[in-house]
């Protein structure tokens, strides 16, 4: 029967150990005399249970398992395993097709399946392929392995160990909003710059989703340098979105900032302190609470064009902090918002003898986005100093708004044509910059393509990329479309702010909408050729916002 097996893996396979659970003492003695020549030890088992507890309690290379057995069926017995070994190689064995069990194994990793009766030429090919898996596995470690013992004999191993411990904060800052714009009564667009001065960073921020109508922003800066600063700022962080994910439900700014007090006291040092801020935005009752400690003032901006501060409240957080005040603040006229840790504005600026925080206030007053505060504060500052984090809001006011335009398409491929003529025209009238022009044309595009297919006709980007790959792209589409009688809406505002004019471009489709959590993997993998698209809008546009169900996306130009 080794005839039949690859003869570069039947070395191989005499080191592995196989564990067949089986309740038919004759399927059992065929996989003996299949196996016993091939394998290193095989080991059987009456049952669900019975080949559970030989799994504890041997060294099983690879599992071949019934489904309809006694006492515990093979999927039960599977889940058992999975939960303490999510890698080793199973092949299930089944006399029934039931699509219930090939899904519910396919969801526990399952690595191959058999028919009964069983067919001794499909068994040795199911074993062989399982037996490369191993091998496969095998060497990656091994590989790694290697490259670990070489880093740690290298200087780049301090580099590797680095690029562990940012991942590892870019884990404990958590952010509800990356790419996303909020579901309120007004359009409030959400931005974020993180941008630390060394790889253990003394600034951590969370943003966090507690309702439909409530928002949890926090800010922490390490008083100091170094790694002490650092770890203080993100256990911190850590702690804060471990009692949120908590008390969701039953959301207090009071219970949370005193639970957050009581964790941290005993941990920091008798001369260290901590800048933070709490800060709960209530779009249903338009206010905002807020508790500060020790951190720069807030920066707000009326729909007067008045830039209204918002000072701390509280001092540094210190192992004797035992009182602390919650405040709350209307925001119903407030446009725009900038809530930002120490290093902003106590950065050197090339104008010798000054700070960022002599520019700060009329930067942020004469910013409508992210991007353009981000502009224009690396302009004015030498070279970065200090850790450097904010997060930029902007509650658009209907009131800003000089024109709208909206206009609803039809699910073809015609309609899609017809649409970027459209917007062409729009922007031919809007502006005589042909290449801002050109870039809106490229995101409005790609952005209503993805309505089109992704959305209204539910192509997901495997079966779009199987289907350019087999040239029946578009005689699907033109299928798809035939049943579907959703729509597309692209709502334009040209918005009026600081003597510019912004156009933004809505478009809505009438689909499932997708996960949004995927943007921030999107953003951080642009190389991926899924989501490529995505990054390119961004890249060519002052912002892009999704809404909470992935139907609708908000972009932005400015003429």
């Amino acid at each position: 029967m080794n005839g039949t097996i690859d003869s570069s893996i039947l070395v191989y396979l005499k080191s592995l150990t196989l564990l067949c659970v089986e309740d038919n003492k004759t399927t059992q003695l065929l996989y003996q005399s299949i196996f016993e020549d091939l394998l290193s030890n095989v080991i059987l088992a009456d049952n669900g249970e019975d080949g559970y507890e030989k799994f504890q309690n041997q060294k099983i290379d690879l599992i071949i398992v019934d489904y309809d057995m006694p006492i515990l069926n093979g999927i039960d017995m599977i889940k058992k395993i999975r939960d303490v070994d999510k890698e080793i190689p199973i092949i299930l064995v089944s006399a029934i097709q039931d699509i219930d069990v090939i899904v519910q194994a396919l969801q526990l990793n399952v690595n191959n399946f058999l028919k009964k009766p069983i067919i001794v030429s499909e068994v040795m090919q199911a074993i062989e392929n399982v037996s490369k898996l191993i091998f496969a596995g095998n060497y990656l470690k091994e590989q790694r392995e290697k490259k670990i013992r070489e880093l740690e004999r290298k200087e780049e191993y301090n580099s590797y160990q680095e690029d562990l411990a940012f991942s590892k904060e870019l884990n404990i800052v958590r952010n509800d909003f990356y790419y996303k714009m909020l579901d309120t009564k007004r359009t409030t667009l959400v931005d974020f710059l993180y941008k630390p001065l060394d790889i253990l960073s003394g600034d951590a921020y969370s943003a966090r989703k507690i309702c439909d109508k409530r928002v949890f922003y926090f800010i922490v800066d390490g008083m100091g340098k170094g790694l002490s600063a650092s770890l203080s700022s993100m256990l911190l962080t850590a702690y804060v979105n471990h009692v949120l994910d908590k008390m969701v439900e039953d959301f207090s700014l009071e219970k949370l900032i005193k639970s957050a007090l009581e964790y941290i006291k005993p941990i920091i040092l008798d001369e260290e302190a901590l800048s933070a801020e709490f800060i709960v935005m209530d779009y249903k009752n338009s206010t905002m609470q807020y508790s500060k400690f020790a951190m720069p003032p807030s920066l707000t901006q009326s729909i007067d064009n008045e830039v209204i501060k918002i000072r701390s409240n509280n001092p540094p957080m210190s192992k004797f902090t035992d009182d602390f005040t919650v405040s709350q603040t209307d925001i119903s006229k407030i446009t725009k918002l900038l809530f930002y840790s120490d290093g902003l504005v106590e950065n050197s600026v090339r104008e010798k003898g000054k700070l960022y925080a002599n520019f700060i206030e009329n930067d942020f007053l004469r910013s409508f986005t992210k991007d353009e505060l981000k502009e224009k504060l690396l302009y004015k500052i030498d070279a970065q100093e200090d850790d450097m984090t904010f997060i930029f809001i902007n509650q658009l006011p209907s009131s800003q708004k000089e024109k709208r335009i909206t206009k609803t398409f039809e699910s073809t491929l015609n309609a899609v044509e017809e649409a970027n003529d459209w917007y062409t025209d729009i922007w031919s009238g809007f502006t005589t910059n042909y290449k801002l022009a050109y870039n809106a044309g490229v995101v409005f595009s790609e952005l209503f393509m993805n309505a089109y297919e992704h959305g209204n006709l539910g192509l997901d980007a495997k079966t779009k990329h199987r289907l350019l790959s087999e040239d029946i792209y578009f005689t699907t589409l033109e299928e798809l479309q035939r049943n579907c009688d959703k729509q597309i809406t692209v709502t334009i505002d040209i918005i009026e702010a600081n003597s510019n004019r912004y156009m933004a471009t809505l478009i809505k489709d009438e689909g499932q909408g997708f996960n949004t959590n995927i943007l921030r993997e999107i953003f951080k993998d642009r190389d991926n050729f899924n989501g490529r698209g995505i990054y390119i809008s961004r890249q060519s546009s002052l912002g892009l916002y999704y809404n909470s169900e992935g139907t609708s996306v908000l972009f932005l130009h400015k003429a």
